[in-house]
């Protein structure tokens, strides 16, 4: 008799606790990806189905380490869904905080240009222009390959967005009503869970011994990207409020923190 739907998760949910925080979860995740459903249906409707053969290569995968959204190559952010996979930083909840802080201060209005330093896949501009769809968008990154996702989400999503190779603001001129960037600030040799550490691009993550190379780059140009009434939002690791703080503060812009949803500064709104 073959494997059920419900035995095949139970199954995976014991080889998975060894390597993951959420084995369950990841089981859960994998096994819907494996039936082409979504996970609530998975759960409502499927759990006497026979598993799926396609469901223990996909274990096996997790059980590597590998992120659940590189296996199932795609990640929720915000209101929209972003394909990503190897070569791109995976969206996490928490950098939704950035967006938020954008949504308070233009409140009754709506940025009409948008920059995204740093974009990766297109995350915070696409979910951006999915908040302010009249805006105009432009992303940098220094990846051609995470650039490659980021094109292919705004033509999935419908979003106007061009997409540009660069040195962060190296080269750009214009100037912006929002300014969103989710820059590398780990600590070079900070530890890092293994789904982290041996597959996400390790320049998306490290910014030299203190975590704070990239700010010292970017903080000198904000001052000239940043339109009158404008706002820039940078995300920012724990603990690292002041001294970021002092970098935008040091070119004569106001600070002001935005904590996540479990409470710590994750975000840095600044304005001139």
């Amino acid at each position: 008799m073959s494997e059920s739907v419900r035995e095949a998760l139970a199954r995976a949910a014991s080889t998975l606790a060894e390597t993951s925080d959420t084995p369950r979860l990841d089981a859960e995740l994998l096994m819907a990806h494996a039936l082409g459903v979504e996970r609530e249906a998975m759960l409502l409707s499927h759990l006497g189905d026979p598993a799926p053969s396609a469901f223990d290569p996909l274990v096996a995968r997790r059980a590597a380490a590998e992120p659940i959204a590189y296996i199932v190559g795609r990640r929720d952010f915000w209101t929209i869904s972003l394909e990503v996979g190897p070569g791109v930083l995976i969206p996490r909840p928490d950098s939704e905080t950035l967006i938020e802080a954008a949504v308070e201060h233009f409140a009754a209005s709506a940025p009409a240009t948008i920059l995204d330093l740093g974009t990766g896949p297109g995350t915070l501009l696409l979910a951006a222009l999915s908040t302010w769809p009249h805006a105009r968008g432009l992303g940098i990154d220094a990846s051609e390959q995470a650039l490659s996702y980021a094109r292919r989400n705004a033509e999935r999503l419908g979003l106007r967005a061009d997409f540009r190779l660069g040195d962060w603001a190296d080269g750009v001129e214009t100037r912006f009503d929002l300014i969103l960037c989710n820059p590398p600030y780990i600590e070079t040799a900070a530890p890092l869970p293994r789904d982290v550490a041996e597959w996400e691009p390790p320049t998306a993550l490290f910014a030299g011994e203190d975590g704070l190379d990239a700010y010292r780059r970017l903080a000198p140009s904000i001052p000239r990207l940043l339109a009158p009434n404008g706002l820039a939002c940078f995300e920012i690791g724990a603990g690292q409020e002041d001294s970021v703080s002092a970098l935008f503060t040091a070119e004569g812009l106001k600070t002001a923190p935005k904590r996540d949803l479990s409470g710590h500064v994750r975000c840095l709104a600044i304005r001139a």
